[in-house]
């Protein structure tokens, strides 16, 4: 039986985070004895890191990484990827918009041949211009990177550990998704989509939407458009895809 890793990224995500945390220990042990839960607190100014350590006393596979200062969404996601130890690493947000008891139905997916389990929304909960937004920004992200997978933006992933470790990840805010997925893409990686439902954000609010990151954003999707499909650089993962299919040969 494969061991899980389960892994959220968390900012000011105290009302909701907790839940995410028991959710996941009741999956995970349904799956395997040999799991981890991990939160990576990312520099929160509200109470989310009292609650984590307290959490720490209920949740023994509970590991916790904290960021002294926020590094972005995407500085979070390198940090839990580094720390996850296990075969399979699934993640999601903190903020609540996705239920983890959804991932029961993503693990039986990924059998052999399987490197990652993409989910895509069934429908998006959202407010109306973040919808516009958001279904703009796939067109684009689509017809710029050419992905494969219908719903980057989609943070509800389960993935091989020796597949996300192959590649290296750059960048610290939201374009990591798209770095994530296109390079995992590139190397030759087999995806599968999954459904998965959207909910309303309960607690807290979005960090995205605002001028100065949209304006960062769009300068580091042009870098990462640049470099991965017009210089070509081809992630070095490729080399290593022989080496793993004679691993599990």
């Amino acid at each position: 039986m494969p061991s899980l890793s389960v892994f959220f990224p968390c900012y000011n995500d105290a009302g909701t985070i907790g839940s995410m945390v028991a959710q996941a220990d009741t999956v995970a042990q349904e799956f395997t004895a040999d799991y981890e839960i991990i939160v990576v607190d990312d520099g929160s100014r509200d109470s989310s890191r009292e609650l984590l350590v307290s959490l720490q006393e209920r949740y023994p596979k509970l590991k916790l990484v904290f960021h002294e200062v926020n590094r972005g969404y995407g500085g979070a996601l390198q940090s839990g990827f580094r720390t996850a130890s296990k075969d399979y690493v699934f993640y999601t947000d903190g903020d609540g918009q996705y239920n983890v008891f959804e991932l029961r139905r993503l693990l039986p997916i990924m059998q052999e041949g399987v490197d990652v389990v993409n989910g895509y929304k069934i429908s998006r909960s959202d407010p109306l211009h973040r919808i516009v937004i958001g279904t703009t920004y796939m067109r684009l992200m689509r017809l710029l990177f050419n992905f494969h997978v219908r719903d980057v933006d989609c943070d509800f992933r389960l993935i091989r550990r020796e597949a996300v470790q192959s590649i290296h990840l750059e960048h610290t805010s939201g374009v990591i998704c798209l770095e994530l997925v296109k390079k995992l893409e590139l190397a030759g990686y087999r995806f599968v989509e999954f459904p998965v439902h959207h909910y309303h954000r309960t607690y807290g609010r979005s960090q995205f939407f605002n001028f100065r990151r949209l304006f960062a954003t769009g300068m580091n999707i042009f870098r990462l458009w640049w470099r991965l499909m017009v210089r070509r650089n081809t992630p070095v993962a490729i080399a290593h895809r022989e080496e793993i299919e004679q691993t599990r040969e």
